[in-house]
This record gives C-alpha cells, structure tokens and sequence, in this order.
C-alpha cells in the first residue's frame, strides 16, 4: 500500500501543523486522495510573522555575497530534486512538460537573483550632487517582513519569484502557497529546511486567502504585501494596509510569470527604502 507523507507548512524553521488542527484535502488530476493539506489560522499567520522578526533581523545583517551565495545553493538544491519538483507541480497543475518548464524557470530565475544580490546596491542606491560642502549619497535598506500571497497559475514559479524579490534585498517573507495547488510549497519547505537560509527567513504557509487577507493587511509588523490575487482580495489588502500605511504591489493572477519583467532588478525597489547620508567634506 503507497502511503504518502504527511504534508506540512514551513515556519520559523520547523514544520508545523496548524494550531487549528484542520486540513483540506487534496487530489491528483484523476481525482483520487493524494494527502490533506494543513488550513493555516490567523494565529499561524502571526505566529509566522515572529518567526520572520527573528529571521529577517540576522539575514538583513548577511553581507550580500553571503546572500547570494546561499541562493545559488538553493538552486543547486532545487536542480537535484527537480524530478520530485515536477511530479509535485504535475500532480494537480500541469502536464509533465509545462510542469518541467516551470522547475527549469524558477532554478533560473533563483541563479539571476543570486547574481543581483550582491549588485542592486549599485543601481538603486546613488551618489547625489548637492550644493555644499557634503559629499551626499543613497543606500538602499530592507523594510522588514514582507507577506506574500501566491495564485493557482504557475504555483512554484509564482511563490518563488515574488519571494526572491523580498529577500534578495534582505528582507523576511511570511508566504501563503496557492490555495488549489500548495504541494509544491510543500516540497520547497523541505529544500528550505537543508538548505543554508537561516531560519524564519522564508516563512510558508497554506491555507485560504480570502480568510487570512484581513490579518496580512492589518498586521503592524508586516510592512510590505506582493499579492497576486483577484480584485476582491486586492481590494480588502489595500483597505487595511491603509492603516499601517504599509506597501502593497498586487498583480494579475494570470500573469505571465515567464515574462522577463519579473527578472527586472527594479522589482527589489518595492521591498526597500533609501536612506540618504550627508557626510561633511573640505575644511
């Protein structure tokens, strides 16, 4: 009798079930029982955002070469068990070949951050002109926890993308994985768990959006949302990120993550904030 595993979210380092102790289940595209997936609660959700605190706080310090460097790891990680990968996206989303692409795209687009991660200083931060005595210059820093919600299209492609946009630039990420096809997530977790990223860093999560979007919106300790998610759900992110005046970028959840755009070193600057220093020159 094939038994599989028993799925579980990715949090603080460990896996988790959730607190509420209640799952969905999920199935292969010829719709027989594959495993439950955990539905992750509110408390989850704040209990992932203390995770990222202490993560965020030692991974923000890392040099950028050092950041770069456990990236490349985790590509590395993410080619070997590539097969797996495939199989995990395969299983509710995609055929073998799409599913095959999609594993191809995101280990690239994991080596293309890793080699920016240590170069995106030079094209956001600058040096500025000014009439004095000063030589006067802008440097980017990271702006904390950032929430991140994933859509069903492309589900690995999608979560890994707008997660390297937030940590690349040093920042930690609470993720909720696609509510339809989270297995993938799943996997990653695992890769997470042996690869060199510190703990709390990348925070994964799986459960419903529609009812954890009012607490990624409100929440004070998160301070940036990337949401690919439909009108309603932007609309309740936006309302409720108004009150901690945090940042939100929502995208179509149809888009085509393949698109080059994603590659942009210009998507790091929604996950960080300048800071401008005025050093005194001459006599």
């Amino acid at each position: 009798m094939k038994v599989t595993k028993t799925p579980k979210c990715f949090v603080g380092g460990a896996f988790i079930r959730s607190e509420s102790g209640r799952v969905t289940a999920i199935h292969d595209r010829s719709g027989a029982f594959f495993a439950n997936i955990p539905l992750c609660s509110k408390k989850d959700l704040r209990n992932a955002v203390e995770a990222a605190a202490k993560g965020g706080a030692a991974w923000s310090k890392r040099s950028p070469y050092n950041r770069a460097q456990i990236l490349y790891r985790l590509a590395e990680m993410l080619e070997a068990r590539s097969a797996e990968m495939t199989e995990a996206i395969s299983l509710t989303n995609a055929d073998a070949k799409s599913a095959a692409h999609e594993v191809r795209a995101t280990i690239d687009r994991i080596v293309h951050f890793a080699g920016w991660a240590d170069k995106y200083e030079q094209v956001l931060g600058t040096v500025n002109p000014v009439a004095s005595s000063h030589f006067n210059f802008t440097i980017t820093e990271p702006v904390g926890i950032v929430g991140i919600i994933a859509p069903p299209k492309n589900p690995l492609l999608a979560l890994v993308t707008l997660t390297l946009h937030a940590i690349t630039a040093g920042n930690s990420v609470v993720a909720l994985a696609s509510s339809s096809h989270a297995y993938p997530a799943i996997l990653l977790g695992e890769m997470l768990a042996t690869s060199d990223l510190p703990a709390g860093v990348v925070n994964l999560l799986t459960g419903n959006a529609t009812e954890l979007a009012p607490t990624f919106a409100t929440h004070e300790h998160i301070r940036a949302i990337a949401a690919a998610v439909d009108p309603s759900i932007a609309k309740t992110l936006e309302q409720g990120a108004a009150s901690s005046v945090k940042r939100v970028r929502i995208t179509a959840p149809n888009a085509d993550w393949f698109d080059a755009t994603f590659d942009s070193v210009w998507q790091l600057r929604d996950f960080t904030e300048a800071k401008t220093v005025w050093q005194p020159i001459g006599a």
